[in-house]
């Protein structure tokens, strides 16, 4: 069973999280449009894509016995590497030492001892831009500050993803989409022109999982339809669409609606238990 995700940040961890037990190859098709905190100043001095989503992807799919997905996730509170993450550091070195960043990508998987692949969804740093509010606003970090946005799209327009991803997409059994923000991580994936064009082509069933919450303010006021509305206007069609009863209003979505209890205990993240348990379901 091979199943593709795409998205960004801890929405996307968790989907991986959930994924990893039910199939037998994992792609995730990760977004690099950060530029805000460690992973934006290791791309400006670097010239890297922003690795701080890509590292959490691989941590979640990495083995949990490792000593190494703790040092991963350790982040630096003091002197000249205050705010950085460890392992973002680590997949910077390895792309400078090697010169590919998708070597440094698999080498960075290895070490922590990670099931599938976690792959950039660009091959170069691109900068996310927006219509919001009847403007343009560039920048990640703008961009999910902006407000009302009608939306997103990546420059340079023609920047291209690694082969590897649009192979994976091809060859799916299933894409899941989300959670997370939807303009600034999981859209930011969709609007890689090629990438779009590869899912619009896939015979694979395409599952959005739906945020918990509103995220104010990129999707204030949003419903779940509100949601499937905005992916439908970004070129991609969903077949199903995966909501927490206790989260968001639906609204009349433009697809099929699995309504589960796929939250956790406390309701404020993705349980991947749960989740697993419904989107294993949904294969075939």
């Amino acid at each position: 069973m091979r199943v593709v995700a795409i998205g960004g940040g801890h929405g996307l961890a968790a989907t991986l999280a959930a994924v990893r037990r039910y199939a037998t190859d994992v792609c995730a098709i990760v977004s690099v449009a950060d530029d805000g905190g460690s992973s934006g100043r290791l791309r400006k001095d670097m010239g890297i894509p922003a690795p701080g989503d890509l590292r959490r992807c691989l941590v979640a799919l990495a083995d949990p016995a490792s000593p190494w997905v703790e040092a991963f996730e350790h982040r630096f509170t003091s002197g000249e590497l205050e705010g950085h993450a460890f392992g973002n550091i680590i997949i910077a070195g390895l792309a400078d030492a090697t010169g590919d960043f998708d070597v440094a990508l698999a080498e960075a998987g290895r070490l922590l001892g990670s099931v599938g692949r976690v792959l950039p969804a660009t091959r170069e740093p691109v900068v996310l831009k927006a219509e919001a509010e009847g403007r343009a606003v560039e920048g990640q970090v703008n961009v999910q500050n902006a407000g009302r946005i009608s939306g997103v799209s990546v420059v340079p327009a023609d920047a291209e993803p690694p082969p590897a991803a649009l192979d994976a997409i091809a060859a799916a059994d299933q894409i899941v989409l989300g959670p997370g923000s939807l303009f600034t991580s999981v859209l930011a994936v969709v609007a890689v022109p090629a990438i779009g064009d590869a899912l619009a082509a896939t015979r694979a069933a395409k599952v959005y999982v739906c945020n918990l919450r509103e995220q104010v303010p990129e999707t204030a006021g949003y419903d779940v339809a509100a949601h499937v509305g905005a992916l439908a206007a970004h070129r991609l069609t969903v077949d199903v669409v995966v909501c927490d009863p206790a989260g968001l209003p639906i609204g009349n979505v433009a697809a099929r609606t699995v309504e589960a209890a796929v939250a956790d205990d406390a309701g404020t993240a993705h349980d991947p238990a749960r989740l697993a348990g419904v989107l294993s379901r949904l294969v075939g």
